[in-house]
């Protein structure tokens, strides 16, 4: 199996399955003497971690990461970073009964066509447990960030809806305030009750996320094939469960005309490089390198496919079957996704700004 790496300066590449022995990343690119500490990347982790309210998986793991190699005396070598994780609370038994049923919405089918074989302990690689490396990863690109950014930026993402329940504004103060990673804390009860409801029927829901990054300079990206924007779809799309993804206005501009849709500019000495945007219908990115506006991406994540309710499928022998999915799911997958997103695009952001001071320093 191949492609379980991303990035081109700053890279990481994952492993291991989330029934297995421990899940683990190596990072490359990340230069020396950047202080480092396993209390900062556990304290990412922690935003994940399952199991720490009623609606996500009620899967035990402290998600404890040890740093293998690449830090001494508390800063970076220069070297590869090993992260381990070692899984503790795998029950792989609660799958037992589905090993010859392909799972509808699930990696199932088409991983037994290419592979002929199928990791029947939770989903093997397809399962959203290799997300905790990712976010491992957010976090060391996060201090890569730091190093060279002197002036105040930040990534935040946030649940902006689950199934129709919208929010209606945006605070980021407010995200790290509620089990949702929600902006808006009118939103909570809402999405609380929608939650609720539905995981009491046996269902999951869907969800969007916002991601929004303040404080980057103009000029990350490069064009053609290799744009900020194309980069950022690309690390989005790979989440599990994410079937969308949205820069600026996206989708909507669609519906839109030239005039409206475009950002006017205006001279202001006090903004940066001397120019003034009216608006940022194109989410800070324009011709794949950022404008050193706010950077706005927004992804859509199906309901988590893992349900009780009865649904129809087929076995390995090809035989029609019925499957019911019971264990240790989250009823909204969304709401554990947003630390994810907001990792992913923390490392695409630390590639191109080593990839811009490689070649422009």
């Amino acid at each position: 199996m191949s492609g379980n790496g991303f990035g081109e300066i700053f890279r990481f590449t994952t492993f291991g399955e989330s029934h297995g022995v421990a899940i683990g990343c190596v990072i490359e690119g990340v230069p020396s003497r950047i202080p480092l500490d396993e209390s900062e990347i556990q304290a990412a982790l922690d935003r994940r971690r399952p199991g720490q309210s009623s609606f996500t998986t009620q899967r035990k793991e402290s998600d404890a990461v040890q740093i293998l190699s690449g830090v001494f005396e508390g800063e970076t070598t220069g070297t590869p970073i090993a992260l381990l994780i070692r899984n503790e609370n795998a029950r792989s038994q609660d799958y037992a009964k589905l090993a010859d049923k392909f799972r509808p919405a699930h990696a199932d089918m088409p991983y037994a066509l290419k592979y002929a074989n199928i990791d029947r302990r939770g989903g093997g690689r397809a399962s959203a447990r290799e997300t905790a490396m990712r976010v491992a990863a957010g976090a060391v690109a996060k201090k890569v960030l730091a190093h060279f950014i002197k002036t105040p930026f930040s990534v935040t993402a946030g649940l902006i809806s689950v199934g129709s329940e919208r929010i209606e504004k945006w605070a980021d103060s407010a995200v790290n305030e509620n089990p949702f990673f929600c902006p808006d804390p009118d939103a909570v009860p809402r999405f609380q009750k929608l939650i609720e409801e539905t995981r009491k029927r046996g269902s999951s829901v869907g969800a969007k996320i916002e991601i929004r990054a303040k404080g980057f300079p103009a000029g990350l990206g490069e064009p053609v094939y290799d744009r900020l924007d194309a980069d950022l779809a690309k690390a989005l799309m790979s989440i599990n469960a994410v079937k969308g993804v949205e820069i600026g206005d996206g989708f909507a501009a669609a519906e839109s005309f030239g005039e409206k849709n475009a950002d006017e500019m205006f001279a202001d000495a006090s903004a940066p490089n001397g120019i003034a945007f009216g608006s940022n219908h194109a989410g800070g990115i324009l011709g794949g390198l950022s404008t050193g506006q706010e950077i706005v991406a927004r992804i859509a994540v199906k309901p988590t496919p893992s349900v009780s309710l009865p649904l129809h499928t087929v076995t390995t022998k090809g035989e029609d079957a019925v499957v019911s999915t019971t264990g240790r799911h989250d009823p909204c997958v969304g709401i554990r996704a947003v630390p994810v997103a907001e990792a992913m695009v923390l490392c695409v952001l630390a590639d191109h700004l080593l990839r811009y001071r490689a070649q422009y320093s």
